[in-house]
């Protein structure tokens, strides 16, 4: 029994990497019955591919015309796909729009990729990095001396998943009122600069500087960086209003008059190395036992294994463990109908008869299909 906000949506998904998955286990995570579309012969299914956790795998050959008349019988019974190809694959294989939205006028077709459909670049190879690369959200990011990739979290998830999961719950909801569907062309690079919004506003607004590290919000503001303690672990400060200020020197115990000087840019450097010093003076637990759960708005700085058993994210379940395996749970969080992990990452194939059955297939379609060579 699937569970959330979304069940009763029906997705396919045709398989890739990155935003493509990633979406699908948001929408699944909340409720939507996922069909994930998987080439024949590939394994996977490993309790550690988390993104890929709770929904049904269907394998098809997709060289075969019964596997691509199948996938459209799916996509006739789909409020939305995602599919994450190189512009035209999907057309090429006769799975395109014009095709799709003709039997099923309803669909929301969501179109995944890097640089868009359209543009100098739609057709060329990249990855998180160059998509972000181009909106000025990278140059933004890093040390005095480069931009450092900030994983693939602006790009990929922020920029693309979450856009494409956006995008298509609007997508439908439009579809259910006026029965016509539509694409959604998800550009990883547009949703990368629509992320940069407020840093934009700052920059026409005289707020901005092009160089890093000298800015409040990129770590060239003193009361707003991360600072090594003793013990070599790290804390993170975030004392941008007054009152928080004042809290984080009170905490601090710093009473040096230049501290005053808190948004004069020019002695930024100075004061940044003089908290540097006072933040060496104690282990990371020790300051987390002097600031954490104040208003200095203060956090000690993580690693993978540590943040599950943080006592605030032990206390809302932040992380579950599914198989063997620490993940993140299902968010956002619902008061009447919340999410859950519908069930682990699939094995290819593991689903052909029941989901294709649940979704309308007769027995002897399947029949057919397994006779072809079009489905494992």
């Amino acid at each position: 029994m699937r569970q959330g906000p979304l069940t009763g949506l029906k997705i396919v998904e045709f398989a890739g990497i990155g935003p493509g998955p990633f979406c699908g286990m948001l929408l699944s995570d909340l409720g939507a019955d996922v069909v994930r579309i998987d080439r024949k012969g590939q394994g996977r299914g490993a309790p550690s591919d988390i993104t890929s956790r709770g929904r049904r795998s269907v394998a098809l050959d997709l060289k075969k015309p019964e596997a691509v008349e199948a996938c459209l019988k799916l996509m006739d019974a789909a409020d939305a796909i995602i599919e994450g190809f190189r512009p035209g694959v999907m057309e090429r294989l006769g799975l395109g729009p014009e095709v799709a939205l003709k039997r099923n006028p309803k669909l929301v077709f969501g179109r995944m990729t890097g640089w868009g459909q359209t543009g100098p670049y739609a057709q060329a190879a990249g990855h998180d990095m160059n998509y972000i690369a181009i909106t000025g959200a990278l140059h933004a990011i890093g040390t005095d001396d480069k931009p450092v990739p900030p994983l693939n979290l602006v790009g990929d998830f922020g920029g693309g998943a979450l856009y494409l999961a956006f995008g298509l719950l609007a997508g439908v909801i439009q579809a259910r009122e006026t029965g016509n569907g539509q694409v959604i062309d998800c550009a990883m690079s547009d949703g990368a600069a629509s992320l940069m919004a407020m840093f934009y506003g700052f920059k026409a607004a005289g707020m901005w500087k092009e160089q890093r590290r000298s800015n409040m919000l990129d770590g060239g503001a003193h009361f707003y960086d991360t600072y090594q303690c003793r013990d070599g672990k790290w804390v993170s400060i975030g004392s941008i209003e007054p009152q928080f200020y004042a809290l984080l020197l009170e905490k601090t115990g710093i009473d040096d008059p230049e501290f005053q000087k808190q948004h004069d840019r020019s002695a930024w450097p100075g004061l940044r190395e003089k908290l540097a010093d006072v933040i060496a003076q104690k282990t990371r637990d020790e300051w987390t036992e002097i600031m954490g759960g104040t208003d200095v708005c203060f956090a000690p700085v993580l690693d993978l294994d540590e943040a599950p058993k943080h006592p605030h994210n032990a206390a809302r379940e932040t992380f579950v463990n599914l198989e063997g395996v620490v993940q993140p749970a299902p968010a956002p969080r619902f008061s009447a109908t919340p999410g859950k992990i519908q069930g682990p990452p699939p094995a290819i194939g593991a689903h052909d008869r029941e989901a294709l059955s649940d979704w309308g297939f007769s027995d002897g379609e399947i029949g057919a299909l397994q006779s072809a060579g079009a489905l494992a």
